[in-house]
């Protein structure tokens, strides 16, 4: 693992940790040529994925986006970090374990969907709004209907 910080290549693995779930190990690295510390995680990619986008568009598939999109529909709420993190993984494992190279980005944004559900009404809802394209006061109105109802 090259080093961030100086570039050296040689860095010496000091720590590791796998996460709660098993899916991520955790490694406390340090250079020993400018003696800096980072930390590096470890997952398991089964396969190279590739979205496939409403126009047909195509691009590699990238954990960080769907990352990112929970964490836009999570902010202010009581959601850690680490919980978001497993959900992701789950997320992506899913896919993965589908054993598909091409999978469409609709399908990912119902599977991020499913698991907000569960996580957080009103993230649910913040994703949905964007991933439904809800263009008026009754289209939050019915989700919100669905979410009190279960269904």
């Amino acid at each position: 693992m090259r080093c961030p910080f100086c570039d050296n290549e040689e860095t010496q693995v000091k720590d590791s940790r796998p996460s709660e779930d098993g899916a991520v190990i955790r490694r406390r690295r340090s250079c020993p040529a400018c003696e800096q510390r980072f930390t590096t995680f470890e997952r398991v990619n089964l396969r190279e994925m590739t979205v496939v986008k409403q126009g047909g568009r195509r691009q590699p598939f990238d954990r960080d986006k769907i990352m990112r999109s929970m964490q836009i529909a999570l902010q202010k709420r009581p959601v850690d970090l680490e919980t978001i993190d497993q959900t992701v993984s789950r997320v992506v494992r899913k896919f993965e374990k589908s054993g598909e190279a091409d999978i469409q980005a609709s399908d990912i944004g119902r599977a991020v969907m499913e698991e907000l559900r569960d996580i957080d009404p009103i993230g649910y809802v913040r994703y949905a709004s964007v991933y439904k394209d809800f263009n008026d006061l009754n289209d939050f109105l019915k989700e919100l209907q669905s979410v009190n109802t279960g269904g």
